[in-house]
C-alpha cells in the first residue's frame, strides 16, 4: 500500500470513528433542557451518566433524577444526604445562604457555590418538615433514603424546596461528562465548598 492510500485509509477511520462517537452521544446522551444548572450546564448541553451509578449519590455530585410525584428527568446538584441537616437563611445582604450539619453532627457549616452569589437575588428560607420552602428557616434531617438537591442557577431552578427530598432510588445516575459541545471542558466543575458559618443556627 502506497502513502496515498495509507492517508486516505486513516483520514476515513478517523472520519467513521468520528461519526460513530457522534451516534454514541446522540443515543446515549441526556440533552439538558433549561437553565437551573447554569452556567455549570446549558441548554442543549449533552451529558454522560456514569455506569453503575444509580441510585447512588454523594454530596455535589450533579446527577440526573425523577423527582417525586414526577415522571420529568431532572438535573441537579445534591447537597444533603441521609441525615444531613439542612437549611437556607435569606437576608437582604445575602440572600441565598446553604446550611448543612454534616450527619447532624458537629458544627454548622455554609455551602459555598461561586455561581450562587452570582445569581441569586430571590430571598427564601428552608425547610419545612417534607424539605420544601419555608416562612422561615429551620434546620432540618434528610430522611432515610432521601437527599436535599439544589440547582446551580437558584432562582430558576426548582428542585427541592418545590418538590421536597428527593428519593435516592429515583436516581438514574451521577452525571460523569459532558459530551457536547466538544468546544466545551468535559468536566461538570463549579463543586461547592464548606466554610465556617458565623451567623446564628435556625
Amino acid at each position: 500500500m502506497n502513502a496515498r492510500r495509507a492517508a486516505g485509509a486513516a483520514l476515513g477511520t478517523v472520519v467513521l470513528l468520528g461519526l460513530l462517537a457522534g451516534v454514541a452521544v446522540t443515543a446515549l446522551g441526556v440533552r439538558v433542557d433549561g437553565t437551573s444548572m447554569a452556567p455549570t450546564l446549558h441548554q442543549g448541553d449533552r451529558i454522560l451518566v456514569a455506569p453503575g451509578s444509580a441510585g447512588r449519590a454523594h454530596r455535589f455530585d450533579v446527577v440526573l433524577l425523577r423527582a417525586t410525584g414526577r415522571d420529568a428527568l431532572l438535573v441537579k446538584r445534591v447537597i444533603g444526604l441521609p441525615g444531613d441537616r439542612v437549611a437556607i437563611v435569606s437576608t437582604p445582604e445575602e440572600p441565598f445562604q446553604v446550611l448543612l450539619q454534616e450527619r447532624g453532627e458537629g458544627p454548622v457549616r455554609r455551602v459555598v457555590a461561586p455561581q450562587w452569589a452570582a445569581q441569586v437575588h430571590r430571598t427564601g428560607a428552608c425547610c419545612g418538615p417534607d424539605g420544601t420552602r419555608s416562612a422561615r428557616p429551620e434546620l432540618r434531617t434528610v430522611p432515610e433514603g432521601a437527599f436535599f438537591y439544589l440547582g446551580d442557577n437558584p432562582d430558576l431552578s426548582d428542585d427541592s424546596r418545590a418538590y421536597g427530598w428527593g428519593a435516592l432510588v429515583r436516581i438514574e445516575g451521577r452525571v460523569g461528562a459532558r459530551a457536547y459541545p466538544v468546544s466545551a471542558s468535559p468536566g461538570i466543575g463549579n463543586r461547592p465548598a464548606l466554610e465556617e458559618y458565623r451567623g446564628s443556627v435556625p
